[in-house]
């Protein structure tokens, strides 16, 4: 299903969001801080937009994604940028040592995986000692005024839209579905912590359409 919107991904996202996809990129880019010389980790990256935005630090960003196709695609379009790297990976069975990268991030991806915990769990193995987790994904606007009037948004409006501008407007419907599904932003903080994360909060951005998760693992207790 990604493989066959890789192409006009970025561009559909924008108009569905209302362009505040490119909001949401700003705001997981600083909570992850990127910083020369640092190696990063961007998982469920796409076609790499998050990822060129951390790349522009200067540090060594790596975007990881399950699809062959969005993979392709990311690597068509920004293979000049010398520190950013794409691989395919399973979230849940991640090709990287332990404790391998300062910092990971996913954003709008975690939902897509059938083990949500267990790739939290391989995103803490991969992660440094004191690293960072940033996790930006759909969540529930705590507001129920404005939750009724989102949900008609994606029920009622964004279907059409997405036939008009998507190759592929069932794969849209799926991600509607997912958000449906998906646990609010208290429950993902208790996900993150029972898989090992240290200071765990969140923010809500968007008024609650969107929530970015914030971890640390935890440093080795000394003896």
């Amino acid at each position: 299903m990604f493989d066959q919107v890789a192409k006009g991904y970025d561009r559909t996202n924008t108009v569905l969001s209302l362009g505040n996809d490119q909001l949401w990129r700003v705001a997981t880019t600083r909570a992850v801080a990127p910083r020369p010389g640092q190696r990063i980790l961007d998982l469920a990256a796409g076609t790499g937009a998050s990822s060129v935005s951390l790349a522009k630090s200067g540090a060594e960003v790596v975007a990881a994604d399950f699809s062959p196709g969005m993979i392709a695609e990311g690597e068509r379009r920004h293979r000049g940028i010398r520190n950013l790297s794409f691989v395919e990976a399973d979230a849940t069975a991640l090709p990287f040592d332990d404790d391998a990268f300062d910092a990971v991030t996913m954003s709008f991806g975690l939902r897509n995986v059938n083990e949500p915990k267990k790739a939290l769990a391989e995103l803490l193995r991969v992660t440094k000692p004191g690293g960072r987790l940033v996790i930006c994904e759909f969540s529930h606007p705590p507001s129920p005024a404005f939750n009724g009037l989102y949900r008609f948004y994606n029920d009622r409006i964004l279907p059409g839209v997405a036939r008009a501008v998507s190759s592929n407007a069932e794969a849209y419907d799926y991600l509607n579905e997912s958000i449906k599904d998906w646990p609010d932003q208290r429950t993902l903080s208790g996900w993150i912590r029972e898989t090992g994360w240290t200071d765990v909060a969140y923010r809500n951005l968007s008024f609650g359409i969107v929530a970015l998760h914030r971890a640390r693992k935890p440093l080795p207790v000394e003896r």
